[in-house]
């Protein structure tokens, strides 16, 4: 259960004497799985009162889509594609697709506006891989973001041009232990 108390408005914007600059995080590994690093740091960052969007490209199923965010606690939205069924190929009926490219420009749009600190995009090289959303798309958007914001990017095989304008990279790999 993630419980979190509403502030006053007076303690909701700190002024610093200079800016802070959001970083670019890649966490990427060779197989396709859960971020429960990733995840963590948006529930920490949305339980000390920063607002935190999450975005799945790919998972479907539960009728959600941009315009019915779930709400974990008063500061993480979390929304994925309104699809049936996960994506897991690179052929898309229309209807999939138009749900695809209506939650990657509704996620620009937030973004652009400021209306969040941390902004996660779960498998989103998965989507460039299977060409749903274009890499040059994306390096234009992590180019105009608002300087203040994080951005998180998940994926196997995170594309080149996208590790190179990281300013973190998390290698996830699976350790043998006998």
């Amino acid at each position: 259960m993630v419980v979190q108390l509403e502030t006053s408005s007076a303690n909701q914007t700190l002024r610093l004497p200079y800016a802070v600059e959001g970083l670019i995080q890649v966490f990427t590994t060779s197989h396709r799985n859960f971020f429960t690093t990733v995840m963590a740091e948006a529930l920490r960052l949305a339980g000390q009162g920063m607002p935190v969007l999450v975005v799945q490209f790919l998972k479907g199923g539960i009728n959600q889509g941009h315009e019915r965010p779930m709400k974990l606690g008063q500061k993480l939205d979390w929304i994925r594609c309104d699809l049936p069924r996960c994506i897991d190929t690179p052929h898309l009926d229309d209807s999939e697709a138009e749900s695809l490219q209506k939650l990657w420009q509704h996620t620009q749009k937030v973004v652009f506006e400021g209306k969040y600190s941390l902004v996660v995009l779960d498998e989103l090289s998965l989507a460039i891989n299977l060409d749903l959303i274009p890499e040059i798309d994306v390096l234009t958007f992590l180019a105009k973001r608002p300087p203040h914001i994080d951005i998180i990017l998940t994926g196997p095989e995170m594309p080149k041009s996208i590790l190179d304008v990281a300013d973190q990279i998390t290698e996830i790999r699976r350790s043998c232990r006998p």
